[in-house]
């Protein structure tokens, strides 16, 4: 009988294997995506589920043409700590590992709970950056306890001989000056007129990359309405600006509150919405309650 010429042609073997045994094997992933007003993730259960990332990976599934799209990765893993429920790791867009992402922790505290990771509406988890402590509200919205901001310029770190309440940066002949705060990564806090018009695009890359910030720098542009009530805008490293930064607001309004220029509790109006950070200074932790919002589910092939 003639061979039917719409068929698929056989899969022949070789050395007694079938080729079938030679393809790649893949393995699929669940995941959500979510966003914290606009600051988007892609959130992965590594607690169920084996997972072995790459930077190119990362890159591939975050690229918005070719893959789902993001501006971090977020996995979720099991407690190395006893004293804690979950590990918290945030990668880049770009492929590279951050200490801490604060819209992303809100999503993160979201996440564990809708999937029944845990029933906790309260959870400690453990960052690059040290533990924090995220609670669902009644409201649905998520605060957490952000620790402490750190100026000492090791934190961040940054390059400077002494702790100063702003700092000098030689860009292209002119100098601008920076306030610097570690909320678990590093920011540096400039202050604007009009938010509307900072040179976020153009002066954040050349903050972010600045020699005086070994590890780079978040670069936030801030501008002040009133004494509760602040506008910004974030140039994030490894990723560009953002709708919104968490951690980016918590770092500006503790430099707001040095500088003298802001009350304990201000709201903080970004691209994508609004956060409110309150911190009453010295080693007392700030506090950001913000949304978290689940977007879909997928699976994805890796």
């Amino acid at each position: 009988m003639s061979p039917n010429p719409n068929s698929n042609p056989p899969i022949t073997a070789r050395n007694g294997r079938d080729e079938r045994d030679k393809m790649p094997r893949m393995t699929t992933l669940k995941f959500s995506k979510m966003h914290g007003l606009g600051n988007d993730f892609i959130v992965i259960d590594a607690v169920r589920q084996q997972l072995t990332l790459t930077p190119a990976l990362i890159r591939q599934w975050a690229d918005r043409h070719f893959g789902i799209g993001c501006d971090q990765l977020l996995i979720v893993e099991p407690a190395q700590q006893a004293s804690v429920d979950f590990r918290y790791r945030i990668f880049n867009a770009d492929g590279s590992e951050v200490e801490q992402c604060g819209n992303g922790v809100r999503c993160f505290a979201r996440f564990v709970h809708d999937q029944g990771l845990t029933d906790k509406t309260e959870i400690a988890v453990e960052t690059k950056a040290g533990i924090v402590y995220p609670k669902l509200t009644a409201d649905g919205e998520v605060t957490v306890d952000m620790g402490a901001p750190r100026f000492a310029p090791n934190a961040l770190p940054l390059t400077a001989a002494t702790q100063q309440l702003r700092y000098p940066l030689q860009i292209d002949g002119q100098t601008i000056e920076v306030g610097a705060v570690s909320m678990g990564n590093p920011h540096a806090v400039l202050l604007v007129d009009d938010i509307d018009t900072a040179p976020v695009t153009t002066l954040g890359p050349r903050i972010t990359e600045h020699t005086q910030f070994p590890k780079q720098v978040n670069a936030g542009f801030m501008q002040i309405i009133d004494r509760g009530h602040i506008k910004l805008r974030v140039h994030e490293r490894g990723v560009g600006e953002t709708l919104a930064c968490g951690t980016g607001a918590c770092g500006a309004v503790a430099v707001g509150i040095q500088w003298g220029l802001l009350d304990q509790q201000v709201k903080v109006d970004l691209p994508g919405g609004r956060l409110t950070i309150e911190w009453r200074g010295g080693d007392h932790p700030v506090m950001m309650t913000g949304p978290a919002t689940h977007v879909f589910e997928g699976c994805i092939n890796a």
